[in-house]
C-alpha cells in the first residue's frame, strides 16, 4: 500500500484493500464463528473465498435484530465469536435507548483496528499534536467515547476524564487546564452550554476550538450545530459510529456538512430500505456497513438503520472514501406519518433548537380518535409559571412553525421540567403501538 495515512488511498487502492481485508475476515469466520459459519453455509457461500467486490451483495442481509435473538438465545454474548472467550479483553454494550441492550466483546486486534479508526478519525478533523481533549462522559459500558479518548492518548494528546463528575465541575476542569477539543453528545454540549450560563461561564473565553460530536444526529442538523458552535464560539466536527459496527465516519474538518466514511477499514453500501436494491447515487437511502479489522465479533452486511445519501461532487480536500452529504439523515425505524407527512424526530429537533427560549423537549406520538397525533412538551428557560404571557407566546410561535414547515398541527404545551442527558438523549416517544 502507497499510502501509509490510508484515509488518503486512491479508489483504486482502496478497492484492492478492502477485497484482501474481505477475503481474510471470510476465512477466518467461516473456520471459528458459528454465527457466520451458519450463516455463510445457508447462503450457499461455504468453503468459497470473494474474487470481486461486487459478490459481497450474494451474502444476507443482517439486522439488530437477528444479533438481539441470537444473544438472548446463547446468553449472555450469543454465537458471534470468533475466538474462545479468554481472547477477549473489553467488553462494552449500546446503550439500549431503541431496545434491549447488545454486548459486545473486543479482542486486542479488534482495539487495535479501533484506535486506527480513531487515528485517521483525528487527522481528517484536524487535530493538533498540542491539543488537550476533554472527555465528559461516564465512561460506564457503553462504548461511548472510550476508543476516542485511548486513541486520542496513544497520539500523544493529553486527554482528560472527567466520568463522576457534575457538569460545573467539568466546565471549571476545561477552563482550568485548558482544553481545546471536547468530545460529547450533541445534547451534552447543549446541557453544558446551559450550566455555563447558570454558573456565569463565557464559553467563548475557553481555548475549546472543537466540539466532536456523536451518539445522536445533532451535529449533521444546521439548527443545532448553528446554535452549539455559536454558545462555544467554536467549530462542530461530526463522527459517527455505533457500538456494534465501530468508529467509521468523520466529518473532515476542509468539508464542513460532509460525513466521510473510513473505507480503508469497512465496506459502506447504500440501499433502498424496502426494496434491499442499491440506490442511484445521490439518492437517500439506508446505510449498510461490514467492518472489516473487528475479527472477534465481526459484522457483515449489517442494516444500521441510519438514512444517508453520497455526495456525488468532487472532494475538495482531494478524498476518494465515501462522503455522505448532511451526515445521517434519519432513522428508518423513525419516521413516523402524521396527516399524510413523512416526519422524522431530527426535524423536529431542528425546529426546538431555533428557539433560544427552550430549555429541553419532548414528544408524544398518540393516536386519538384513530389518527396519529403529537404532542409536544417544552420546558422553557424561564419559569413558566411566573411569565405566563411570555410563554404562551413561545407555545405558539413553536406551534405555527411546525405547521408552516412540516404541514400538521401539534399540541404544544409548557412544563415546568424535563429530564437532562449525558450521553443519548431520548425525546421522542410513541404510544401509536
Amino acid at each position: 500500500m502507497r499510502n501509509e495515512r490510508l484515509e488518503l488511498c486512491s479508489r483504486e487502492e482502496l478497492d484492492a484493500l478492502q477485497l484482501r481485508q474481505l477475503q481474510a475476515l471470510l476465512a477466518e469466520v467461516q473456520e471459528r464463528n458459528p454465527f457466520w459459519k451458519a450463516r455463510l453455509l445457508q447462503a450457499g457461500f461455504a468453503g468459497r473465498s470473494m474474487t470481486s467486490l461486487s459478490q459481497l451483495r450474494n451474502l444476507p442481509l443482517l439486522t439488530r435484530e437477528e444479533l438481539i435473538a441470537d444473544q438472548q438465545a446463547v446468553p449472555p454474548y450469543g454465537t458471534n465469536l470468533t475466538y474462545p472467550l479468554h481472547c477477549y479483553s473489553r467488553l462494552h454494550q449500546t446503550s439500549g435507548t431503541t431496545g434491549r441492550p447488545m454486548r459486545w466483546l473486543d479482542t486486542p486486534g479488534s482495539w487495535k483496528w479501533l484506535m486506527e479508526c480513531w487515528a485517521q478519525i483525528y487527522r481528517l478533523a484536524g487535530i493538533r499534536p498540542d491539543d488537550v481533549f476533554a472527555f465528559p462522559f461516564s465512561f460506564g459500558p457503553f462504548i461511548g467515547f472510550w476508543a476516542a479518548f485511548e486513541g486520542a492518548q496513544q497520539q500523544g494528546n493529553l486527554s482528560l476524564a472527567m466520568g463522576g463528575m457534575s457538569s460545573e465541575s467539568r466546565l471549571k476542569m476545561m477552563r482550568d487546564l485548558q482544553a481545546t477539543i471536547v468530545c460529547c453528545t450533541p445534547t451534552y454540549a447543549l446541557r453544558l452550554a446551559e450550566v455555563a450560563r447558570l454558573e456565569q461561564i463565557d464559553l467563548r473565553c475557553l481555548p475549546v476550538r472543537l466540539l466532536i460530536l456523536a451518539g445522536e444526529p445533532g451535529g449533521a442538523i444546521p439548527a443545532i450545530r448553528h446554535r452549539i458552535e455559536r454558545d462555544w464560539g467554536a467549530r462542530v466536527i461530526d463522527h459517527w459510529g455505533m457500538t456494534d459496527v465501530g468508529s467509521l465516519g468523520v466529518e473532515p474538518f476542509d468539508s464542513p456538512g460532509e460525513m466521510a466514511i473510513l473505507e480503508s477499514q469497512c465496506l459502506p453500501e447504500i440501499i433502498h430500505p424496502k426494496t434491499l436494491e442499491p440506490v442511484a447515487p445521490g439518492q437517500t437511502g439506508e446505510l449498510v456497513m461490514t467492518n472489516l479489522g473487528r475479527w472477534g465479533q465481526p459484522v457483515i452486511r449489517y442494516r444500521t438503520g441510519d438514512l444517508v445519501r453520497a455526495v456525488t461532487t468532487p472532494s475538495a480536500c482531494g478524498l476518494a472514501l465515501l462522503r455522505l452529504d448532511g451526515g445521517i439523515l434519519g432513522r428508518t425505524d423513525d419516521m413516523v406519518t402524521i396527516r399524510g407527512n413523512n416526519v422524522f424526530p431530527s426535524s423536529l429537533d431542528a425546529i426546538f433548537r431555533e428557539f433560544t427560549d427552550v430549555a429541553e423537549y419532548r414528544m408524544t406520538l398518540l393516536i386519538r380518535r384513530s389518527m396519529p397525533h403529537l404532542q409536544v412538551e417544552i420546558e422553557p428557560t424561564f419559569a413558566a409559571t411566573e411569565q405566563v404571557h411570555r410563554t404562551q407566546e413561545l407555545l405558539e410561535r413553536i406551534g405555527k412553525t411546525i405547521k408552516s414547515r412540516l404541514n400538521f398541527q401539534a399540541e404544544v404545551i409548557a412544563v415546568e421540567s424535563l429530564p437532562r442527558f449525558e450521553l443519548k438523549a431520548r425525546r421522542f416517544f410513541r404510544e401509536d403501538r
